[in-house]
């Protein structure tokens, strides 16, 4: 009977040493979902070429598992659009390019994809991009409209952007191209 008193009660010490190293560890730290910069050996998610040989907003998904990166704001809405890909919760980011340059947009100005202003149809701007459709992204509506309204393009929320919508805008003369981007 001594022998079951004891090895209960070593058994219980045990237990409760590690109940309480279990209780003090402090949680796994959360990984951020905020965008992250952009670097010149970054290939785009989907088509593999370096994101940086072109001009334009560039897209970004981050989610826990990672950041897939994208060398156009077009790019990364096809991706979006693949049922596959909208599970989960990453978050999307593009180039406010109100605040930046379309040679070489600036990272510090990323934001949230699910609420900028979309110009499509820029076609005959002279504005070049990556594959595909070139889209201007915006934080804000005026800057948006203006530069719409400037070369008769129109302006989309991102809920209003689907394939179809990027399937016109590539199929127009002059959409950028991989190979023909103007820095």
């Amino acid at each position: 009977m001594k022998n079951l008193y004891i090895a209960t009660r070593t058994l219980l010490v045990g237990l409760l040493g590690l109940l309480l190293i279990a209780c003090s560890e402090s949680p796994e730290p959360q990984q951020s979902l905020g965008p992250v910069a952009f670097h010149e050996a970054d290939e785009c998610h989907v088509c593999g070429m370096i994101i940086n040989d072109f001009p334009g907003p560039k897209g970004q998904a981050v989610d826990k598992t990672g950041v897939k990166k994208f060398c156009s704001a077009a790019e990364m809405l096809g991706w979006w659009l693949q049922p596959e890909n909208r599970i989960g919760t990453a978050k999307l980011y593009v180039h406010d390019m109100g605040r930046s340059e379309w040679a070489k947009p600036d990272d510090s100005h990323l934001i949230d994809a699910t609420q900028a202003f979309y110009v499509v149809g820029l076609a005959d701007s002279g504005l070049k991009g990556a594959m595909g459709a070139v889209l201007a992204s915006f934080a804000d509506e005026a800057a948006a409209q203006k530069l719409a309204a400037s070369h008769g393009a129109r302006v989309l929320r991102f809920d209003e952007i689907d394939q179809g919508v990027l399937q016109q805008a590539s199929a127009m003369p002059h959409a950028g191209m991989h190979g023909q981007a103007s820095h």
